[in-house]
């Protein structure tokens, strides 16, 4: 997974969204303060590389009682840019489109999906939650008349950096691509790319090589 225009380490941000999911569960749990050693220990981290993460952005805790977990959550929360609502369009409404813009959980951390777009006219239509397949030629259109935070690309590799480009010029700042290749944007375009096919065969090393296990926790 890449990202670019960090202000942080990239390693820190890419541990955020960890410290979220557990703080969420926490404070389900009803846990109100939680050490970073404790919570070190259930994340598989230490509580230096714990304190050091979060002091990135301020010093949240207090010494001898640890972090408050629901305060923590929200700052977290905060510092990740969920205290905002995104407004979301995917292209291509094949497995990956379909599967991304039907995922509850997104919309329930403020990225609603709006639309999606495809080429294919079988696709057109409405997808099984009621979201609405567009044909891509509706795109520039529907770009100027909707103002997008996200576009999510889920199309083959030859169509990803002309339909990156299509959303850019109309207008959207951060692209989640899928798509097995690596992307060109300009500056103040936030890109993340995803590439299924190498997670995979980084599974596969450690498959391969038992003895590098732990190598993955650095």
């Amino acid at each position: 997974m890449t990202f670019k225009r960090n202000k942080v380490p990239r390693a820190v941000v890419s541990r955020l969204p960890a410290y979220y999911r557990y703080l969420i569960n926490l404070e389900k749990a009803g846990l109100v303060r939680i050490s970073s050693q404790q919570l070190g220990e259930r994340m598989g981290l230490t509580a230096s590389q714990i304190r050091q993460d979060i002091n990135c952005f301020g010093g949240f805790g207090q010494q001898g009682y640890g972090y408050n977990v629901a305060e923590l959550r929200g700052r977290i929360g905060a510092i990740l840019g969920l205290t905002h609502k995104y407004r979301c369009i995917v292209v291509g409404a094949g497995n990956i489109g379909l599967a991304v813009s039907g995922y509850a959980a997104f919309r329930q951390i403020g990225f609603v999906v709006e639309a999606l777009f495809d080429v294919r006219p079988q696709a057109l239509g409405y997808t099984k939650g009621g979201l609405p397949v567009l044909s891509v030629e509706q795109l520039p259109q529907y770009l100027a008349e909707n103002p997008i935070d996200v576009g999510v690309l889920a199309v083959p590799e030859g169509a990803a950096q002309p339909m990156c480009d299509l959303l850019v010029k109309g207008g959207v700042k951060a692209i989640w691509n899928f798509a097995p290749v690596d992307l060109s944007v300009p500056d103040g375009v936030t890109l993340n790319s995803v590439h299924l096919q190498d997670t995979l065969l980084v599974l596969s090393y450690y498959m391969t090589n038992p003895a590098k296990a732990d190598e993955r926790s650095e």
